[in-house]
């Protein structure tokens, strides 16, 4: 007989953390073959929701970044009390995350100690970081029964591209996939000293032009003053997309791609989960925590004494770990056998 557990996963806010939730979901679903999964999550993560098939339905967390609105949780978990859950499983680790589950008097309520929160978990978790070093591993961990080990290997991310949202996509920004395609991801959200300079950027683009690639660059809207750099320090090597799409649209532009540049960013672990080959650039932080989930991906990084630093800006004043890794050396990292095949 089917289980038929109705599961809320509180969702974190950032894109890349949301695709690395979905080894999670799928493990629920191997756990509870009748199960409904819905996610409470910010506006701006429900597309990579949507292109997710474990979860029944997204829902919208209508709260700011950073915001308590006390008064809006509490009205919120009102809400969900009706649709009558058997469990929420709360992936950020921070005090609010936790009220909307307790507010709807869900049975069992599941996350890390964290922030003060313990009393509004009734299964609180204490984490584990050697034995769980990675992000997904973390969120997945939380699927099993508590003292249960995680089950590896991981299932990895794996999103789909809309092929007839896509066709539309193309035309109505008149590009053309008759070469192959090269896509930059050249913002990184969490801070400056994730990015690699656009000047850097610029003359990768102008390489691959050299070879016959089409370079695409594909951002948010707050990419769109890297993206404009970029574009005009490469003198015609690429079209600058950045703040032209939605993060819909951008998954889709993504699935075109013979072959990926991304900072350690959201894009790129939504270019990990479409299967694209990959190069993920890290400087401040580390791919021990949160590493593109694909085979098809290869790291870069130089490994300096100073780095990963996880600071927004760099610490130190002279950005080694970005500036060192020059465009000739990301450049020897690629593999053109796998861009041809693509």
């Amino acid at each position: 007989m089917a289980d038929k557990r109705k599961i809320l996963i509180i969702a974190p806010a950032w894109v890349g953390d949301a695709v690395l939730a979905q080894p999670l979901f799928k493990r629920l679903r191997q756990l509870h073959s009748g199960l409904v999964l819905d996610v409470l999550a910010p506006a701006w993560t429900l597309p990579m929701f949507a292109r997710m098939p474990e979860v029944n339905a997204a829902i919208v967390a209508p709260f700011k970044h950073g915001e308590l609105a006390l008064g809006k949780r509490r009205a919120l978990g009102r809400e969900l009390a009706a649709k009558n859950y058997d469990q929420a499983i709360v992936l950020p680790n921070s005090f609010k995350s936790a009220l909307v589950p307790w507010f709807a008097g869900i049975p069992l309520r599941t996350g890390y100690i964290g922030e003060l929160r313990r009393w509004l978990l009734n299964d609180a978790r204490r984490l584990d970081q050697q034995a769980l070093p990675q992000m997904a591993g973390r969120f997945a961990a939380l699927a099993e029964e508590p003292g249960t080990p995680l089950q590896r290997p991981l299932a990895p991310p794996q999103l789909a591209a809309d092929e007839t949202r896509r066709a539309a996509l193309l035309s109505r920004l008149c590009l053309y996939t008759a070469q192959p395609i090269v896509v930059f991801c050249p913002g990184a959200e969490y801070g400056p000293a994730k990015r690699w300079p656009a000047r850097y950027f610029a003359e990768l683009a102008r390489k691959f032009a050299a070879q016959n690639c089409a370079v695409w660059l594909i951002g948010s809207k707050k990419d769109e003053e890297i993206g404009a750099e970029i574009e005009l320090a490469a003198v015609g090597a690429c079209v600058n997309l950045c703040g032209k799409t939605t993060l819909d649209e951008a998954i889709d532009l993504l699935s075109c791609a013979a072959f990926v540049v991304s900072n350690d960013s959201g894009l790129m672990h939504v270019a990990a989960a479409l299967g694209k080959p990959l190069l993920a650039l890290y400087g401040s932080s580390s791919p021990v925590f949160t590493p593109p989930l694909s085979d098809s991906a290869r790291i870069v990084r130089l490994d300096l004494p100073c780095s990963p630093c996880f600071q927004r800006v760099c610490p130190l004043g002279h950005f080694n770990c970005m500036l060192q890794m020059t465009p000739d050396h990301v450049w020897r990292q690629i593999d053109f056998a796998r861009i041809q095949t693509s």
